[in-house]
């Protein structure tokens, strides 16, 4: 298994530091909203990396975290007149329902940063102890940038370019850094935040701190892989390795992933530009699995651009999965042979060749895309070579084939139920009571009404069932 490696530029040969088991920690959220659809790809990514782990028999500790104070969070709580601890409790749940639809599986640890400030304070102390942190007047404790040599090496940066270009760009407030690279660590209180008592300040901790604190607590000291969106490459990722690599002596990640961004029709996602979406909005017009199905279908680092006509298009796609399944189910029910045909045994040899075609793509650098690719094959063998004549036991190895793959992609293979809203349930009771009372010209006429609408009806022994054309 092969992986890309951020921090060398170049995918290299995945070997855990302890073999069977993986140590993997993932940024998550800043919770004072709705998830937007942009918070969505790195869930669905790395909940894929870790299903494929799994499936390849790992043990996998996933640890992602919840960024439950900062700035965002204590405005919104102050506009509400609401502690922000209400504020960020709202957004987790309102985050873990998104999650779900998405079949998002929950990490082994949600750590929520308000819970885990004891172990920022501890690591906060063991860096000025080492000449790493220093406080200045007013209290905050800044990072020494300079005290650690690799600073830059996961961004490929030069520190004295930073040092540099940041001087351009010193705002009011920082008149207390040795140098403008330097970053916070723990700032003090204003009027009205949460705060926590410190050796050095009531206040709370800068947010890079969080994610070495919580990794090391969860984790330990060395983690096998680390992965987050592109953007939190510089400063965050950066910030997190000098942090923790300067407080233990020890490499802290040894696989760093990073997803692309995430475009809206070609533009950068933005509120100012009106194209800013949460998930819970396009949960209004489709089912969450064709979200994931549509992140699914290009490779995480590559650039994803989002569209209404993309997200149609994964919708048929995954339809033909859905299809391909339904005759599989059926024809197994009815199937009257039970052992292999003759015919079969090199359609099973075909099966295998395009499971090794999946796993061979997941295995470079968790190639989903050509992953999907083989996975539309088998759907396309299965519609191919099944008919009434097929033995149960062909049919039952594609169809847990294809259900199999889709589960360590985290498809769902149940068509979600669907809800008809109530002036469709309404003409269908009606065509119902005028059948009832043998009125069968107004039951056709609702029945065709209903067809325009592009569902259709089906009339069979349990009652009236429907689907959309």
């Amino acid at each position: 298994m092969k992986i890309f490696n951020t921090l060398s530029g170049r995918k290299e040969e995945f070997v855990p530091l302890e073999p069977g088991k993986v140590k993997m920690y993932v940024c998550g959220p800043t919770v004072y909203n709705f998830i937007h659809i942009g918070n969505a790809r790195p869930m669905i990514v790395f909940d894929t990396v870790r299903r494929y782990l799994e499936y390849k028999g790992y043990d996998v500790n996933f640890v992602s975290n919840f960024t439950d104070v900062d700035d965002k969070i204590i405005k919104k709580a102050i506009e509400e007149g609401v502690d922000s601890a209400v504020i960020s409790e709202r957004y987790i749940e309102e985050c873990k329902k998104d999650m779900a639809a998405m079949n998002v599986r929950p990490a082994t640890v949600h750590p929520k940063a308000t819970q885990e400030i004891g172990g920022m304070l501890e690591l906060i102390e063991t860096l000025v102890e080492k000449g790493h942190g220093y406080k200045a007047e007013d209290g905050t404790v800044y990072f020494r940038t300079s005290s650690f040599q690799e600073y830059g090496k996961l961004s490929h940066k030069n520190l004295d370019d930073l040092q540099s270009g940041f001087r351009e760009l010193k705002v009011t407030g920082e008149d207390g850094k040795e140098d403008p690279t330097d970053f916070v660590l723990w700032k003090p209180k204003k009027e009205g935040e949460p705060y926590w008592e410190s050796p050095w300040c009531k206040g709370r901790p800068g947010w890079h701190i969080e994610c070495s604190a919580m990794s090391r607590k969860y984790l330990g000291e060395q983690i096998d892989i680390h992965g987050g969106g592109e953007d939190l490459i510089f400063p965050h990722h950066e910030n997190e390795i000098a942090q923790s690599e300067a407080a233990s002596g020890k490499e802290f990640a040894k696989y760093w992933m990073h997803n692309g961004f995430l475009n809206i029709d070609n533009k950068k996602m933005s509120k100012s530009l009106g194209n800013f979406f949460t998930v819970r909005e396009i949960s209004e017009k489709f089912d969450l699995q064709v979200l994931r199905f549509f992140m699914l279908s290009a490779h995480y680092r590559s650039p994803l651009n989002f569209s209404e006509e993309l997200m149609e298009a994964s919708k048929n796609g995954l339809e033909r999965i859905y299809n391909g399944l339904d005759k599989l189910r059926q024809l197994e029910s009815k199937a009257a042979e039970e052992g292999l045909l003759d015919r079969e045994k090199a359609q099973c040899q075909e099966a295998r060749q395009l499971v090794a075609k999946f796993e061979a793509a997941m295995e470079d650098d968790f190639n989903t895309a050509d992953g999907v690719s083989a996975v539309f094959e088998l759907v396309k063998l299965g519609n191919s070579t099944t008919d009434g004549e097929s033995s149960r036991e062909y049919v039952a190895f594609l169809r847990t084939t294809v259900e199999t793959l889709c589960g360590v992609l985290g498809i769902r293979t149940e068509r979600k139920a669907e809800v008809l809203d109530q002036e469709v349930e309404a003409m269908i009771a009606a065509r119902g009571q005028a059948r009832k009372e043998k009125n069968f010209a107004l039951a056709d006429e609702i029945r065709q009404k209903l067809l325009d609408m592009g569902i259709v009806l089906e009339d069979t022994r349990e009652g009236v069932k429907w689907k959309r054309a």
